[in-house]
């Protein structure tokens, strides 16, 4: 045993109870199974026995010695395995959360802390390379070391060194088998070996966290990309204006006060004053940003693929419509399915509340963070969205080997030297460019070709001759205080204190939903959100003019929209326009989610207040699952009126008729109709947008990119595929594409409805016809998949969700895979849904993002409040608890969340008590 730990009683992992048992004799079968596989063999001439599965199962019960304690703290567990911590300081709370995380979740901490480093090559070799050279080139460590140095405060360094402290202590005499059976297995072929935590590898999740939460640098690749085949009232065509005269932004009240010059939510709405329109010079810009794309798809995409309809929904309702006359608070992020899950849910608090211990807090945080990212103290609730403001701009630069163009002059590059160590190789040295703008991530792509003077870019060269590159600006690249606004909203006491931890949360901009014990509901947009000099960050922009750029300074915190007890009774957060644009004097993005999940919410809400009725906490739960199609309700009035010769086809279609848009795993219809919506996006868009947005593998004949008129001779054509993943293509079926086929909807001849076969011929037809081609096609795509009788057809069976362990369930043995994955679910719901099951429409139908958890806060009468978690508490592949969840969160259901301390003693099923 460990030297550090000394267990006096009880057992490891969970014991006792009737329904715990089974769990622990399907615990021991699993174990048998893992033990039986690898005896089998992995291709590595050895195997693991059953101690070695379980030498890193953690101690539940009993006691153990944890170094540096003040004093004895309780870990308590519940039949989830879900832990309440309680502890006498606050140096005590934090160390007691990083012991007890590393215990559930370590091996997911340090990969998780080697991919923010930049590190992942140390562990997996050398296929990581080009991924650690990309995340080098964005400095997250580095700019996480500065915030450590000199920005963030010293209590909030103190907490994240005791949660460090505790950490270590956890693996202090440890062996990697000792702490997780992926070391096991990559011990096999690695001599890789844990070091020690630091604070920094904390504060450098938060840029992680960023990254995939970081706007709209997507959609300004793809509208770049798109010049290449289409013109500029196309692509407007298919980035069309938010739809505020249907869904309503998330704050509908106030502007900016023209007497104290911040935002009021009872001021008149201001006069917006817009931005300028003026584009970027992309000449010669499509082999970068392709390449680009390209290397985006390669980054760990630790909380999902970008997209319109991705995001969270969260929703808080004042206590005047509710049955508990108290509000009630909803939340559930939309995020990459994970195994396990990217939350962690867990109490965290003090036995008495002081100046020197400070918290009594519970909810989902992150392994790896001390604190709740997500929850509620004893005063307050919060709830999170991704606000979705538009943080990173893309620059054109004029580079030569000198360095780079400004107003007419040579500036030198900013330059450091970074090297990569490699797990059984050579280490890789990689020199980092920087111009006024950010990094030079055209540097880290070896599919990058120079414009003008073109030569091959690599990592091991990269300078380069005269050419553009492609730079990056983000607000996440300038050190932040947002782990302070951590620590600080677990902390808050009313509206007060939690728009000042708001105003330290600086990226990523999120939503942030409040109510409180005294019955007052809240909103507040943070975030440090630029302000351009030129231009509107929809469209690469001329590094090399001063003209363009951001100013010094962000928007204004005190000028960023709130809401205080809105008059309407409740806020509804869902990735929509956070106000109208032209009430706004500053934009915030162009890039919205287009509202369909949030108007969905705004109707169930208003259809109950309106019929007189109150809200409770199982409608709140019940709106949560609510799985209409939007995009079904338009269409298919209109697929029905298509007259349908085949009889084979006609049989699907009339699987429409009567159908409520409902998308449950077992429905026949929503299987038909998502199939068809998919087939329409195909043919109306999806051939005729750039290969570097189609789907890789997917291949076309082609005219040579805008070539005009029909080309009559065959040899004219170019055999073009797909090059971007399956669940990053376009069109990806989000709401945005929702938006653009009801804008197209009274224009039945569109060119848009128009195909031709391999772009050869003169594209021919109109709206009905391609309705009817996609609703064959769709047919004969489910008789593949499904087979061909309809009655067995359902939802579910084309809509899964496989939950996959991280990097040894994507990148190991297939035998490995097996064992450590769980799945598929088949699930309802779908794309731009409440019930946001995300799948991407030009990729297939697997389940790609999902509500990573769910939430109902009870407002006052905390132990009344319900969570759920997308797989358990543990990262143990075969504990109770790697995927107890589960099979609950796919049926809706929510746990029983206690908080108060009689209510935890009540649902404690293990005990371990921690000792200095």
């Amino acid at each position: 045993m460990p030297a550090n730990t000394t267990a006096s009683s009880g057992s490891t992992g969970s014991a006792g109870g009737g329904s715990r048992k089974k769990k622990g004799r399907r615990a021991r079968l699993i174990v048998i199974v893992l033990v039986l596989a690898l005896v089998a063999g992995i291709g590595y001439g050895t195997y693991w026995s059953v101690s070695t599965v379980r030498a890193s199962y953690p101690q539940t019960n009993g006691t153990a010695q944890l170094a540096g304690l003040d004093s004895n703290v309780e870990v308590k567990r519940d039949s989830y395995g879900i832990p309440q911590i309680y502890a006498d300081s606050d140096s005590d709370l934090f160390r007691a959360q990083g012991f007890v995380q590393a215990q559930d979740r370590f091996w997911e901490m340090d990969v998780r802390r080697h991919m923010t480093a930049g590190r992942l090559s140390e562990m997996f070799g050398s296929g990581q390379v080009e991924t650690d050279s990309f995340l080098r080139t964005l400095g997250w460590r580095k700019v996480a070391q500065e915030e450590y140095d000199h920005v963030l405060s010293a209590e909030t360094k103190k907490n994240l060194q005791s949660y460090a402290d505790g950490v270590n202590a956890y693996l202090k005499g440890r062996d990697g088998k000792d702490i997780s059976v992926e070391y096991a297995a990559l011990g096999l072929t690695n001599d890789y070996k844990p070091v020690k935590w630091t604070p920094v590898d904390s504060v450098a999740w938060l840029k992680a966290m960023a990254w995939d939460l970081r706007g709209n640098m997507q959609d300004e690749i793809d509208r770049s990309l798109m010049t290449t085949r289409l013109d500029a009232k196309q692509i407007e065509d298919l980035y069309p204006p938010y739809p505020y005269d249907k869904h309503k932004p998330i704050v509908s009240e106030g502007g900016i006060s023209t007497l104290t010059g911040k935002y009021d939510p009872q001021a008149a709405p201001s006069d917006g004053v817009g931005s300028s329109t003026a584009q970027g010079a992309t000449e010669g810009l499509t082999t970068q940003l392709g390449a680009l794309s390209d290397t985006l798809d390669e980054i760990p995409s630790l909380l999902g693929p970008n997209g319109t309809g991705i995001g969270s929904n969260s929703w808080v309702v004042s206590g005047k419509y509710t049955t508990t006359n108290k509000p009630l608070l909803a939340n559930d992020p939309h995020l990459a399915p994970q195994l396990p899950s990217l939350w962690y849910q867990m109490g965290l608090h003090c036995r008495s509340v002081s100046a020197t211990c400070k918290y009594d807090t519970a909810g989902y945080t992150f392994s790896g963070m001390p604190g709740v990212i997500i929850g509620h103290n004893q005063d307050v609730a919060w709830g999170f969205t991704n606000l979705g403001a538009d943080v990173t701009d893309l620059f054109l630069e004029k580079v030569s080997a000198d360095g780079y163009q400004y107003d007419g002059k040579v500036k030198p590059f900013v330059t450091r030297e970074e090297t990569i160590k490699v797990a059984g190789g050579r280490d890789r040295h990689i020199t980092v460019r920087e111009t006024n703008n950010g990094p030079l991530v055209s540097d880290r792509s070896s599919e990058l070709e120079k414009v003008g003077q073109k030569a091959p870019v690599t990592n091991a060269a990269p300078d380069r001759a005269d050419g553009y590159g492609v730079a990056l600006k983000w607000t996440a690249l300038e050190p932040g205080k947002s782990m302070d606004a951590v620590f600080e909203l677990n902390r808050a006491k009313d509206f007060t204190s939690f728009r000042a931890a708001a105003e330290h949360f600086e990226v990523p901009s999120q939503n942030l939903i409040y109510a409180d014990t005294k019955g007052h509901i809240g909103y507040q947009a943070p975030g440090k959100i630029p302000v351009r000099k030129s231009g509107d960050g929809t469209m690469p922009s001329p590094g090399w003019s001063s003209a363009y750029g951001w100013k010094k300074d962000p928007i204004p915190f005190d000028e960023l929209p709130y809401e205080y007890d809105p008059k309407r009774g409740y806020i509804v957060t869902a990735n929509q326009a956070v106000v109208d644009e032209k009430k706004y004097p500053y934009m915030l993005t162009k890039d919205w989610g287009y509202g369909t999940r949030s108007q969905r919410i705004n109707d169930l809400i208003q259809s109950k207040i309106k019929g007189g009725g109150k809200i409770s906490t199982d409608d709140m739960q019940k709106m949560q699952m609510d799985n209409t199609s939007e995009i079904a309700a338009l269409l298919v009035p209109e697929l029905m009126k298509i007259n349908i010769s085949d009889k084979d086809v006609r049989e699907a279609q009339k699987l429409l008729e009567g159908w409520d848009y409902t998308q449950e795993s077992d429905s026949a219809a929503a299987a038909y109709f998502n199939a068809v919506w998919r087939n329409i996006l195909k043919l109306a868009f999806g051939d005729k947008l750039p290969k570097e947005m189609r789907v890789k593998g997917e291949c076309l004949n082609v005219p040579p990119a805008k070539s005009s008129g029909p080309l009559d001779e065959q040899d004219r054509l170019v055999r073009e595929c797909g090059q971007r993943a399956p669940d990053s293509a376009q069109p990806d079926g989000g709401d945005r594409w929702y938006q653009v086929v009801e804008n197209l909807m009274d224009k039945p001849d569109s060119d848009w409805w128009k195909t031709s076969a391999n772009r050869k011929d003169k594209a021919t037809g109109n709206r009905e016809e391609l309705f009817a081609r996609a609703m064959k096609d769709a047919r004969w795509e489910l008789t593949a998949k499904l087979g061909k009788d309809i009655t067995t057809w359902n939802w579910g069976r084309l809509h899964q969700l496989t939950l996959k362990n991280q990097t040894l369930g994507t990148e190991g043995p297939g035998l490995l895979q097996r064992v450590l994955n769980r799945g598929p679910w088949n699930l309802g719901g779908g794309e731009a849904a409440v019930d946001a099951t995300g799948w991407n429409a030009a990729g297939g139908y697997e389940v790609v993002w999902v509500p990573s958890m769910r939430m109902v806060v009870n407002v006052g009468d905390w132990d009344k409040s319900r969570w759920i978690n997308l797989t358990g508490a543990s990262g143990h592949a075969f504990s109770a608890h790697y995927t107890d969840q589960t099979d609950k969160w796919v049926n809706g259901e929510l746990l029983d969340w206690s908080y108060g301390t009689n209510a935890v003693t009540g649902s404690t099923t293990d005990t371990l008590t921690l000792k200095p």
